[in-house]
């Protein structure tokens, strides 16, 4: 069962949840997760961040080759990561009925997209491996951005959860969110996005993300 967690979120511990985005009031949905390892090694080090369009059968592959190339360390870690990264963009697909989707596999150090914002995309999936998860906003203090004062409360994804946010390509109230300020602490995250890549699904003769079959 999901929760509510304000007028236009949803909160669960099933991917299920993911496919309430298809509802027209809800711009965010959050599959929550609990911590399944310890990732932390994979920030060790200078690991180049990876980026590469692909399919599902050939993602394994694909990420495997540029874990190695791009001088991530923790390899013990390597076959766990691309398992999670395999489940998490098969339910990126049905979610968002794609073919093809894009990956991006970042340490981040800075607080170079503190700033809140929209994606100009249909939706994006965004997960945390390690350190500090996604910030986002509920509908009010949205409104209070946009006005030009701060939030008065700022919601926090936490590690592994895994959100599917709506960005501007599918609604005119897409979900509100940044990457939360970290470098005064000289902190690291290692964060997995996904895009949607070919198709879009705002070429539908129905609306984008209209409702479907429920994920398992």
């Amino acid at each position: 069962m999901s929760t509510l967690l304000a007028c236009s979120a949803r909160s669960a511990a099933t991917p299920s949840v993911l496919a309430f985005l298809r509802d027209p009031d809800c711009n965010l949905a959050i599959w929550e997760r609990a911590p399944f390892a310890d990732f932390t090694p994979l920030t060790h080090g200078d690991p180049q961040d990876v980026r590469f369009e692909s399919g599902l059968d050939n993602l394994p592959a694909t990420l495997r080759g540029a874990l190695a190339e791009n001088g991530f360390a923790g390899t013990h870690l390597h076959e766990t990561l691309i398992a999670d990264a395999a489940i998490l963009a098969r339910v990126f697909c049905e979610a968002l009925d794609l073919a093809r989707f894009e990956l991006r596999l970042e340490v981040v150090r800075t607080d170079s997209c503190r700033k809140f914002h929209a994606d100009y995309v249909t939706a994006r999936l965004i997960t945390t491996y390690a350190g500090e998860g996604t910030d986002w906003l509920d509908d009010s203090d949205t409104a209070r951005v946009a006005s030009g004062e701060q939030p008065r409360q700022i919601n926090r994804m936490a590690a592994f959860d895994v959100g599917l946010f709506k960005g501007k390509l599918a609604t005119d109230r897409p979900a509100i969110h940044r990457s939360p300020p970290i470098a005064a602490n000289r902190g690291a995250r290692l964060l997995m996005v996904l895009n949607p890549v070919g198709r879009s699904l705002v070429e539908r003769a129905y609306s984008p993300l209209s409702p479907v079959a429920q994920l398992p």
